[in-house]
């Protein structure tokens, strides 16, 4: 696991666009595979365009929690509401941002 770039502003992730009590995760960037507290953090500091996660790498560790530093794989963090491991909540209002990081999973 690594450090987590751009402006956080706790060790819980939180930084200074999105720092609500639930904004307690970091995404891995697919484009350079470093972690940052979120969207417009990467776009401030990483000096190059997001790539989303695809669909058929859902399964990769892809976000931090920052609570407990434990790794979800991309498909187990859209499914949860919080941590598996120390069960802090995750804002439910970031699915509302999951399609700047991760490709939709393609339906059959």
């Amino acid at each position: 696991m690594g450090r987590v770039l751009g402006s956080p502003v706790d060790d819980h992730t939180r930084c200074v666009h999105y720092r609500t009590a639930l904004d307690v995760v970091a995404i891995k960037f697919r484009c350079c595979r470093e972690y940052y507290p979120c969207h417009l953090c990467h776009e401030e500091t990483a000096g190059h365009p997001a790539v989303q996660w695809p669909a058929e790498e859902q399964d990769a560790a892809a976000v931090l929690c920052g609570v407990c530093r434990h790794e979800l794989s991309v498909r187990h963090y859209l499914e949860a509401d919080g941590c598996p491991r120390c069960a802090a909540r995750f804002n439910p209002r970031c699915r509302l941002h999951a399609h700047l990081y991760f490709e939709p999973a393609r339906r059959n």
